[in-house]
């Protein structure tokens, strides 16, 4: 039996892209709709926030010397290129998606109002969130917190390409230690990527949990919400 009702998926752009890296390769993004289709089957409601890092990242080209609003405003863009290719898919395996966009494209998306958005979930389809916060200087995890905590998700999932969060890069120190549970203010304490520091402060205080799982995996994002112990678990008291 899940342990919630309704989620907020939070995908990197980088997980569109597979091992090449950058873009959008057919096989990954077919892979993640399937788990997601599997999940809605159960009856959970799914709402999803997408980065794209995969296409362009605002805060590597302003470190360049582009200006940091027009960089981040071109990220913002490629979110929502990145929710075009996910609906897309959705739409192929015959499960309904409404993507939803910070920044107003009328063509292709549906600007943000909470009670539709509501009522889209209920009604059963998956909802797609692109552009961010449509605001420069946040980032999509923000993007996630923010959205998550309007429609009183019961979890944030972060699909990486790890299987939690570790004391320090797994791939350069083969022996960190693997939390398979840790606060929110520890996380923060030990300056961890989880998600930037404004998005776990707006999780801490509006008390949503994260759980960042290895989106690679087959099955495991099913396995997160049976309750099973995989990936780590971030909330206000470990024990508790």
């Amino acid at each position: 039996m899940s342990l919630y009702n309704r989620i907020l998926l939070k995908l990197s752009g980088e997980a569109l892209a597979g091992e090449q890296g950058f873009g959008i390769v057919p096989d990954a993004i077919q892979s993640i709709c399937l788990e997601v289709k599997n999940l809605k089957e159960t009856g959970i409601q799914i709402a999803v926030v997408i980065g794209g890092g995969n296409i362009f990242r605002g805060i590597s080209a302003s470190s360049q010397g582009m200006d940091r609003v027009t960089a981040d405003y071109m990220g913002m863009l490629a979110t929502v290129i990145n929710g075009l290719a996910l609906q897309d898919e959705f739409e192929k395996i015959d499960v309904s998606a409404r993507l939803i966009s910070s920044i107003p494209i009328v063509e292709i998306s549906e600007p943000f109002v909470l009670r539709r958005t509501i009522k889209y979930l209920a009604e059963g389809h998956i909802v797609i969130f692109a552009g961010g916060t449509g605001n420069p200087y946040f980032s999509t995890d923000t993007a996630a917190s923010l959205r998550a905590a309007q429609i009183k998700a019961d979890a944030i999932l972060k699909g990486t390409k790890v299987d939690g969060v570790y004391e320090s890069d797994p791939v350069c120190n083969p022996g960190a230690k693997k939390f398979d549970t840790i606060t929110y203010n520890e996380v923060l304490e030990r300056g961890l990527k989880v998600m930037d520091a404004t998005a776990i402060a707006m999780c801490r205080d509006n008390r949503i949990p994260i759980v960042v799982f290895n989106l690679k995996t087959d099955g495991e994002l099913m396995r997160v919400v049976n309750g099973e112990s995989v990936g780590t678990l971030v909330k206000e008291k470990v024990n508790g």
